[in-house]
């Protein structure tokens, strides 16, 4: 019982272990060359060797995704609410999104350097532009939803639309809220990625190129570790917020 209950705590870290075992293992029996697929070992090496200049680039990163996804947060709960608290408003606004949301963000790059210029801003635009639309959806998703008969009791007793907003559409939303940020936050790496990839000279994107073009594999893959880390922290950042507001909307698992 005891085993069980350390691997079912630990699932997450037995399996990361195993994967990397495992990857290791192929590197060393089939002496794949580091050029073509670098051994965790040799990954591990370069983030060792150069983790001034990553820790530097992935700072750029960070802040940059933090700043898009805060004006991603603002404006997706905004539209959010605009969209599910009305009829007329879900009907012509959730079309229009749907089809932005489709439009291809790396596209959007070389117009913003030309807007922007190169540098933080078309990274923090397009961490923006690909991130706004799953928090936008999830609240709207939130409000829209909420059971007419809920309604109907809360304005026999006298609540108004902003009574039923503010007191039952908001409590209802924060479990779509988290749901989405965890979501979004991944796609604001990414979106920030693809910029410096293409725009910037600093940041993890920018490292990437240059490693790859240098073909330096091994240090490529470090940066690719490192923005896998920043957004699993701030996925299980979002998880222990979700946890602590929203306990009441989720069941113990035992």
């Amino acid at each position: 019982m005891n085993q069980k209950n350390f691997a079912e705590r630990n699932a997450a870290l037995l399996l990361l272990i195993f994967t990397l075992a495992t990857w290791q293992a192929i590197c060393v029996v089939f002496s794949v060359s580091e050029f073509i697929f670098p051994s965790p070992y040799q990954i591990t090496l370069n983030l060792i060797e150069f983790k001034g200049e990553i820790l530097r680039h992935a700072w750029t990163t960070f802040w940059t995704t933090m700043v898009g996804f805060g004006i991603s947060i603002l404006v997706g709960v905004f539209l959010g609410f605009v969209i599910g608290s009305s009829r007329m408003a879900y009907d012509a606004f959730y079309p229009l999104m749907t089809a932005f949301n489709a439009l291809p963000k790396a596209a959007f790059v070389p117009i913003l350097v030309v807007w922007f210029g190169i540098g933080a801003g078309p990274a923090i635009l397009t961490a923006f532009l690909i991130s706004f639309f799953p928090i936008m959806v999830n609240i709207a998703t939130g409000l829209s939803t909420l059971e007419p008969e809920l309604e109907d009791v809360l304005r026999v007793l006298g609540a108004n639309r902003l009574d039923i907003l503010f007191k039952v559409g908001i409590p209802r939303c924060l479990p779509y809220f988290f749901a989405s940020l965890k979501v979004a936050i991944t796609l604001a790496f990414v979106g920030t990625t693809v910029s410096e990839m293409n725009a910037s000279n600093e940041g993890i994107g920018y490292l990437l190129v240059s490693a790859g073009s240098a073909m330096r594999m091994p240090l490529a893959f470090a940066g690719l570790v490192v923005i896998g880390a920043m957004a699993m922290f701030m996925y299980e950042f979002f998880s222990v917020m979700e946890k602590r507001t929203t306990s009441w909307a989720h069941r113990d698992k035992k």
